[in-house]
């Protein structure tokens, strides 16, 4: 599979450390004008590249979310269009994949991103791969390679 950058919202791009809250991850794809109102066939993937750890019990949630600004909303007021369950931070280890699901069907505003909602405890580190594409079923992740590791 072949990635368009310009779906792609996070490319090893790291978890956000706060404490408990919502924040916005990586970039966020401009749909130009009044949104988009047909995804069919398009489907969001969320990757995990780093494992997450943290000094607690964390848990996280994402979200897929569209605004009118850029800078999407944190505080409620973004339209939320897909959410994950909380999901405890042993189980996002390095290729764990999050969610390979369609996108759902609505309006959605100008502006897509993805939000990460920590709770219970601050992550100390993790990085997450998220972007749109036609096809998931595909989508593998596989670590880098040196060249003394290929062999013809």
């Amino acid at each position: 599979m072949i990635l368009d950058e310009r779906t792609e919202f996070c490319d090893a791009t790291a978890l956000n450390t706060g404490g408990a809250g919502s924040y916005l991850l990586g970039d966020q794809i401009d749909t130009g004008g009044d949104g988009i109102n047909d995804v069919s066939g398009m489907f969001l993937v969320i990757q995990v590249d780093t494992t997450a750890t943290s000094g607690g019990s964390a848990t996280v949630q994402f979200h897929l979310c569209s605004d009118a600004a850029a800078a999407i909303a944190t505080d409620g007021s973004a339209t939320y269009h897909f959410s994950t369950s909380a999901i405890a931070v042993a189980t996002l280890v390095a290729g764990y994949y999050v969610c390979k699901v369609a996108l759902p069907k609505g309006t959605y505003e100008r502006y897509v991103g993805i939000l990460q909602t920590t709770a219970v405890a601050a992550l100390t580190a993790g990085k997450i791969n998220a972007f749109l594409t036609q096809d998931p079923f595909t989508a593998k992740a596989f670590p880098n390679a040196t060249n003394d590791s290929i062999s013809l």
